[in-house]
């Protein structure tokens, strides 16, 4: 049991190949939990209640965060505050970093780029029409950013050098979520795409699929499918490769976890329900009306849901 856990955020990180799990209150506390059997690791609270905590997402030995507007690394470990900086920023998406760079965007619609050992700034770059950043990916070769005019432009990981843009009708919603050479991301335009990046054109549409509502949040990407979640039409499953819906649940809220062609849903009458990937079909439903809380699990098949008196459960579906 957790004390006052009814908001949860997650993230899993190999350590001596076991799994962490990080969980943030309403209060602001965090622990870590050792994915598969619960045990904690540690626990401390991360800011006064109030305050707001911008992304929670491991690198290395290192947690990172923005808490109160300043950068924010804690040790995977224990939990201890390893560097706390103020970039003198608004900053307005979670912060990104891979093994040289931090990636930081900004209310000034600039995204500000910083040398990941000194925090010094190293450039900086914006959108040819000055859009906000709102959410960026990155690797040690590129760096890609989304807008809030729809915007999604590639750039060298080291160097303010564009590489390619592709240009949705609207805002980006959410995450651009990357899955080996294809980006995956909802726009307020209605539409679910897939790009692919490499090739003479640095970057270009596999498929799209239209919704019929306007996307306020990302999609989950799993192996084989990515699940939507649209207001007021549920969650629909598209396939991967073709861009072809599969199912949809009017009453759907978000992918619990994919377990073979299985998929577990929340909806929003607190159900779990079950379909069949393959067939579309239900396979049964549970009530979860305790449920308050739940995390999204793209990577394996754990299920986690959490009750308003702070207990966690973690669920392995059999076959």
């Amino acid at each position: 049991r957790l004390d006052g856990v009814t908001g949860v955020q997650t993230c899993a990180l190999p350590i001596s190949s076991s799994d962490r799990l990080y969980l943030r209150s309403d209060r602001n506390y965090m622990w870590s939990l050792d994915a598969a059997a619960g045990n904690v690791a540690f626990s401390r609270s991360v800011a006064p209640q109030g305050i707001p905590v911008l992304g929670l997402v491991a690198h290395g030995d290192r947690l990172i965060s923005v808490v109160g507007n300043q950068l924010t690394e804690c040790s995977v470990a224990t939990g201890a505050e390893e560097r706390v900086a103020d970039l003198e920023l608004s900053i307005v998406a979670p912060p990104v970093r891979n093994s040289q760079f931090y990636y930081i965007a900004a209310g000034d619609r600039r995204l500000h780029v910083f040398h990941a050992n000194n925090l010094v700034r190293a450039f900086k770059v914006a959108a040819d029409n000055e859009s906000l950043i709102t959410t960026v990916v990155a690797d040690d070769n590129l760096a890609v950013f989304g807008t809030s005019a729809g915007n999604v432009v590639g750039m060298a990981a080291d160097a303010p050098k564009k590489r390619w843009q592709f240009d949705a009708a609207e805002a980006i919603a959410g995450q651009i979520v990357r899955d080996g050479n294809s980006l995956y991301f909802a726009s307020k335009d209605t539409n679910v795409y897939r790009v692919d990046m490499g090739g003479a054109m640095g970057a270009s549409m596999a498929w799209r699929f239209q919704s019929e509502a306007v996307l306020d949040r990302a999609p989950r990407v799993t192996q084989r499918y990515v699940y939507q979640y649209a207001p007021g039409r549920g969650v629909t499953a598209v396939d991967k490769q073709t861009g072809q819906a599969v199912w949809s649940v009017p009453e759907g809220l978000d992918l619990l976890a994919e377990v073979e062609m299985k998929a577990y849903l929340i909806t929003k009458v607190r159900t779990l329900v079950v379909l069949d990937n393959a067939t579309g079909k239900r396979v049964y439903s549970i009530n979860t009306a305790p449920v308050v809380a739940h995390i999204s699990n793209t990577e394996n098949a754990r299920i986690y849901i959490a009750d308003e008196h702070g207990r966690i459960a973690c669920l392995t579906p059999t076959r």
